[in-house]
């Protein structure tokens, strides 16, 4: 498909109408993507027909001092996935300073329930249960 005659003088029209802060067919942001809508073109007007001009509009955005408003989400992106990783690793290290404790406690536990198992094992037990007994009721009292 060939580019319109006019494409690049539409171009450059939306670049000044964006950079102007008077948009009439786009949000009027400092992206390739506004620039596109506000000139009516496709985007890969911009990026393969027409990159001189691309360049051209970035290079007026970082000329005003402003900052594209990618950059600036990327950027506000970058700060949260930071915080995140600092916290991550903050449970992280807590976890990792933790796991020697629970070692402890479960050779402890485990210590103990071998004991229990060898008491149990043992042939004379503390405890013998009392079979074919009746319980005895507090107010009867036993019975003969």
């Amino acid at each position: 498909m060939s580019p319109a005659p006019d494409e690049r003088v539409r171009i450059r029209a939306a670049m000044d109408r964006i950079l102007s802060g008077s948009p009439q067919n786009s949000n009027g942001a400092l992206t390739i993507v506004a620039l596109a809508h506000e000139a009516d073109v496709p985007r890969n007007a911009l990026t393969q027909r027409h990159p001189d001009l691309k360049n051209e509009f970035y290079e007026y955005v970082r000329q005003r001092g402003a900052t594209p408003d990618v950059e600036a989400r990327l950027r506000e992106t970058i700060g949260k996935l930071k915080t995140t990783i600092a916290n991550k690793n903050k449970e992280l290290n807590q976890l990792r300073e933790d796991v020697p404790q629970l070692i402890r406690v479960i050779n402890q536990l485990s210590l103990e329930n071998q004991q229990l198992r060898e008491a149990l094992a043992q042939q004379d037990p503390n405890v013998i249960p009392l079979q074919g007994r009746r319980p005895v009721h507090p107010v009867e009292g036993p019975q003969s």
